[in-house]
């Protein structure tokens, strides 16, 4: 199956301004394709994976990807719809923030070989350009009606949208542009939201050159959950790709806790396995959902793309040691990462402090009654070990590393006391 079908069967596909024209050029040649991405933080998350993983769906058929980051139009902010213009940040911060991005990069493309992958950042040849230059060779191109017919120009102008973000298309227009003339750059993809800006880059190409040009935008439908909620986001925020943000534990409990109404789409969507793996993970959601081997499946690859196979190993330890219950095979490290958003209480090193007591102060048990009760049927454990001595002190051989205890409740319910 060739690529373009492939995406197809994936249901990556959303918009193509020439689908067999497309085919053909791919088939015919191997070219540079770019996706961009506006360095407005230090880190991606995973809403910013399905468009750079279907880039490296191209690499891996031969075609060279062009990763753009924003030095220049993160500068400016993006006409996106919201009612509120993004906060302007200094060159310093995005330059700091690109820089971050490129590292992410390096778990998804290949950087090596003739079709490596190459990072570009428009603010090379948009931070210096004059204004005279910017209206003479490329604001004349491009017509008011035209930009104001692009929806996520329209949608903005009842609650308000600046000059500066007025322009933002015909910036990502002359990106487009530039990486024709310089990259041998013949396809943009993005997001849904970003047809209108890809359009607008196709428009310039044309408009500038006095040849026939043969340009081509794709653009990849906005990831959904069944249910509705948003994806990428739990209670404690987004899924980061920084695991100083999102934990390898945390990223891999975000997939492996995947609905089976969404987990086949997103094996399709995230994953590079072959349609034969997946047709049977499918099968498996069907015919054994308790087994869960496609989340596992989804959960293990992912945190291997991203954070590599020993962080996946160390996912998987952690996960294992808090269903068992035998947290003392774990780390310090390890505990940290997967009591990071357990509840916390802060006591002295210097005093030592009774179990009842401790329970009460740190809000595990009701009361001291309650405590008496919990410590007496067994239902409290210190670091994974039952405790039932009424008299028991919490002192230093109880601290992991000298730093913290993990108390556990009844089956499930953790709590970290940190001593300090």
């Amino acid at each position: 199956m060739d690529l373009l079908h492939d995406l197809e069967w994936r249901g990556i596909t959303y918009q193509q301004t020439d689908a067999e024209g497309l085919s053909k050029l791919l088939s015919s040649e191997s070219i540079s394709i770019y996706c961009g991405i506006d360095p407005t933080a230090d880190s991606m998350h995973i809403g910013h994976l399905l468009p750079f993983l279907t880039l490296r769906r191209f690499q891996n058929h031969g075609h060279r990807p062009l990763v753009l980051v924003g030095g220049a139009t993160g500068l400016i902010g993006d006409p996106s719809g919201k009612s509120e213009e993004r906060k302007l940040q200094t060159v310093e911060a995005i330059q700091h923030n690109a820089a971050s991005i490129r590292n992410q990069l390096e778990s998804i493309f290949d950087f090596e070989g003739e079709n490596g992958a190459v990072m570009v950042n428009n603010y090379d040849w948009i931070g210096s350009m004059d204004v005279v230059t910017f209206l003479r060779d490329y604001g004349k191109h491009v017509g008011v009606n035209y930009m104001l017919a692009k929806d996520t120009i329209a949608s903005r102008l009842e609650t308000g949208i600046s000059f500066t973000e007025f322009t933002y298309t015909i910036l990502q227009a002359m990106d487009f542009n530039h990486l024709y003339n310089n990259y041998n750059c013949k396809l943009q993809i993005g997001g849904s939201d970003q047809w209108g800006n890809i359009t607008t880059g196709l428009e310039l190409i044309r408009r500038t050159h006095e040849e026939e040009t043969k340009a081509f935008g794709f653009t990849i439908p906005l990831v959904t959950k069944a249910d509705g909620t948003k994806f990428g986001k739990t209670e404690s925020g987004a899924i980061w790709l920084d695991p100083e943000k999102t934990s390898p534990y945390e990223f891999y409990q975000f997939w492996i806790n995947t609905a089976d109404a969404d987990v086949v789409k997103y094996l399709k969507y995230f994953t590079f396995l072959s349609h034969e793996v997946i047709d049977e993970l499918a099968q498996s959601v069907e015919t054994e959902a308790h087994l869960r081997k496609a989340q596992k499946t989804l959960a293990e690859e992912m945190t291997k793309l991203i954070h590599g196979e020993e962080a996946l190993n160390q996912a998987i330890k952690i996960t294992e040691a808090l269903f068992s219950g035998e947290i003392k095979a774990l780390s310090a490290a390890e505990m940290k990462q997967g009591f990071k958003d357990v509840p916390s209480f802060e006591q002295s090193k210097d005093q030592e402090v009774g179990l009842i007591d401790l329970l009460v102060e740190a809000k595990i048990s009701s009361s001291k009654r309650q405590a008496r009760e919990d410590v007496g049927n067994g239902a409290i454990y210190i670091n994974g070990d039952r405790v039932t001595d009424l008299q028991y002190v919490v002192e230093e051989k109880d601290m992991i590393e000298g730093q913290f205890t993990i108390i556990r409740r009844g089956k499930k319910k953790y709590y970290m006391v940190t001593f300090v």
